[in-house]
């Protein structure tokens, strides 16, 4: 694949000194091991965390340390990155290897992995002035919905239980495979009178989350 820079620059109405730190943020592991996006995204992790914290303590200055923490939260977590990189088409421009073809919306963490990587090359060339306005433009939506209270989904399933059965809901643990690096975690949940329902994630918490969620959706459906 040969990256369009201007079009991707245009794209996301920035403008790069740099284009190889741009090439570099976009091309996944799996097209060149050594010149990748891994360490960018370990920078623009960070930088990400600092725009979005400084701006919710903006927000918020009345909040104590637990409720920003929520709110953080789920401003920087792998699918709301996931979901800005797709908004915005990373998946045109993302670089791969031989073996995968294409990204779909379900490739969260190429796509939190790209997203976080861009914000880094863009910090490294333009400064953090430039980047924050970045951030700030791209996570636009979701600073505004930041001001909706919204439990997690284990929370909610946890308060769910308890008010119809008197009981928590059931985790196990079913499966760990992969890397050390990238693991995935197989989990089931259940509650009193349900089936299991099966989640998947990168760690167990996400696992959980994932499968809690479905649970709640099944017994939304049920209940349309």
């Amino acid at each position: 694949m040969i990256l369009n820079i201007s079009k991707f620059e245009n794209k996301l109405r920035i403008k790069i000194k740099n284009k190889k730190l741009l090439t570099n943020s976009l091309t996944h592991k799996s097209a060149n091991q050594f010149n990748n996006n891994e360490k960018l995204e370990f920078l623009g992790d960070r930088v990400i965390g600092l725009v979005l914290s400084s701006k919710l303590l903006e927000l918020y200055p009345k909040e104590n340390e637990g409720a920003l923490d929520k709110r953080f939260a789920r401003l920087v977590n792998k699918k709301t990155c996931a979901s800005i990189g797709w908004k915005f088409g990373f998946q045109d421009f993302i670089i791969l290897g031989d073996k995968k073809k294409n990204i779909t919306v379900n490739d969260e963490k190429i796509l939190s992995d790209a997203c976080e990587a861009i914000v880094g090359a863009v910090y490294i060339d333009r400064g953090f002035d430039y980047v924050k306005d970045f951030v700030l433009r791209l996570w636009s939506d979701y600073i505004k919905l930041s001001n909706v209270t919204l439990l997690d989904s284990k929370t909610q399933l946890q308060e769910y239980s308890l008010k119809i059965n008197k009981k928590l809901p059931n985790y196990k643990l079913l499966s760990s495979k992969g890397p050390r690096h990238n693991p995935v975690f197989k989990i089931s949940v259940s509650i009193v009178g349900s089936k299991k329902f099966i989640g998947y994630g990168n760690s167990k918490q996400e696992a959980e989350q994932n499968a809690a969620n479905n649970l709640l959706k099944n017994i939304v459906d049920r209940r349309v």
